[in-house]
């Protein structure tokens, strides 16, 4: 029958729902991350793939005595509803935080939240109508785009170098969406060790794309999780730090200088934004978890916090190290890298004529995880690029990843070499991965 799905024509329902969901559904699919999981936590698998921080080197008996000690002391409030906004005390701590990169904030204008992922569903609901575009990074990071997808808007990728964001091509972008008849609501930027990209924004491109941005009346979302794990001497100052309240939105996270599992994270915006902000947090889950927030409270009350950040700095080091020092000595001719100075992730550009994704089965097959580059953009690039992350896995475990995916790119190369890239893709196998590894 014409026009009618196939499913239907023959009576399957795959989903019986299918008719029902709002439209923006369809822009809700799995991460590339997300697919990997299942195969990528296998013992025999070196996975180079999640940006897990390395929770170990806390001091876990501290922090289990610290809630121990919450719930007997404060149980009853802790186990309470709270307030929307967030606890009082923890934006005043949150502030304090924000200093260290040279941000001057009032703990009125903060919005504790689920997350800074949270954070970033909160900005774009109250900012964007379906067809409003978004400009970010190219790539960009994909919980984000994840969320740029379900508000129906439409990501216009900007280029990035090694000094981060290119401030001429921003301008480009602008003018080009502009001539469109469209409008651009905001810049959605990592400045500080860039996921996935792992550059930083130069200090005197900081000030230049802020300015762009005023000039076109365009607000910057400033994500900044990273901030606070450079490894070459003290943070450069935010974005937000340049002295311009009203033009950035701040997203700050405890989930790499703390821990993810209590889920943290915060927003400090103009006073006007706050607002709609809170009245947004409070609709979908009327106020962030008390008890988590009263830890996070604790933690930085109570604990050397700082000195574990040098802690998790000497160890995100040592792991970059190792990285950069394996992929210099097995990759071959042809196969570029970045090379951050804090944060997480290496971004890895293939040989000419390798396909990451269609790489991706012989990897997994080898036992060695990585997220291909297509899922941090929004319009098809990146198909020569990946991921790698360097957080999780012990220095030698990183280097025998490593000599598995040289393996695996070494393989492609001579499958390219003899049979040409159609066929080549052919022999590898490649599959999308299964809905049960979703």
């Amino acid at each position: 029958m014409a026009g009618v799905p196939r499913e239907q024509a023959s009576g399957i329902t795959l989903d019986a729902f299918t008719g029902r969901y709002a439209q923006r559904t369809a822009g809700m699919t799995a991460s590339e991350i997300r697919a990997l999981f299942a195969v990528a936590s296998r013992p025999e698998v070196v996975s180079l793939a999640g940006g897990m921080p390395y929770t170990t080197a806390l001091p876990l008996d501290a922090v289990g005595k610290l809630l121990s000690d919450l719930l007997a002391t404060k149980g009853a409030a802790a186990l309470q509803y709270g307030s929307g906004q967030g606890d009082p005390v923890l934006r005043e701590h949150i502030c304090e935080v924000m200093a260290l990169e040279g941000v001057v904030g009032s703990p009125d204008d903060v919005v504790v939240t689920v997350g800074s992922q949270q954070a970033l569903d909160l900005v774009t609901r109250i900012f964007c109508d379906p067809g409003d575009v978004i400009l970010a990074e190219a790539p960009s990071y994909v919980g984000a785009l994840g969320t740029f997808a379900a508000y129906q808007a439409e990501v216009v990728h900007v280029p990035m170098d090694d000094q981060g964001l290119v401030p001429e091509a921003l301008r480009e972008a602008i003018a080009a969406v502009h001539r469109q008849g469209k409008r651009a609501k905001f810049l959605y930027t990592i400045p500080n060790f860039h996921n996935p990209a792992g550059t930083s924004l130069s200090d005197p491109r900081r000030d230049e794309v802020l300015e762009i941005c005023k000039q076109a009346g365009l607000l910057v979302l400033e994500d900044n999780p990273y901030g606070l794990l450079g490894f070459d001497g003290p943070p450069t100052p935010a974005i937000r730090a340049r002295g311009d309240e009203q033009h950035v939105i701040y997203l700050g996270s405890f989930s790499k200088t703390f821990a993810p599992g209590p889920r943290v994270g915060w927003v400090l915006a103009p006073h006007a934004v706050r607002e709609k902000l809170v009245l947004a947090s409070e609709a979908s889950v009327l106020c962030p978890p008390a008890i988590n927030q009263m830890l996070v409270t604790e933690y930085l009350t109570t604990q050397d916090w700082q000195g574990q950040v040098e802690v998790f700095k000497g160890l995100y080091q040592e792991r970059r190290d190792a990285m950069l020092d394996a992929l210099a000595t097995l990759m071959p001719a042809g196969t570029s890298w970045t090379r951050p100075t804090g944060g997480f992730y290496v971004w890895t550009t293939l040989p000419a004529g390798l396909d990451a994704k269609v790489m991706q089965p012989r990897a997994i097959t080898a036992r060695v995880a990585y997220v291909p580059g297509i899922g941090f953009y929004s319009d098809g690039q990146g198909q020569r690029e990946l991921r790698l992350s360097y957080c999780f896995p012990e220095p030698e475990r990183i280097r025998e990843g490593v000599r598995r995916l040289a393996g695996v790119v070494e393989a492609e190369l001579e499958l390219l070499a003899t049979f040409g890239p159609t066929l080549a893709a052919r022999s590898t196998g490649a599959v999308t991965p299964s809905p049960d590894l979703a």
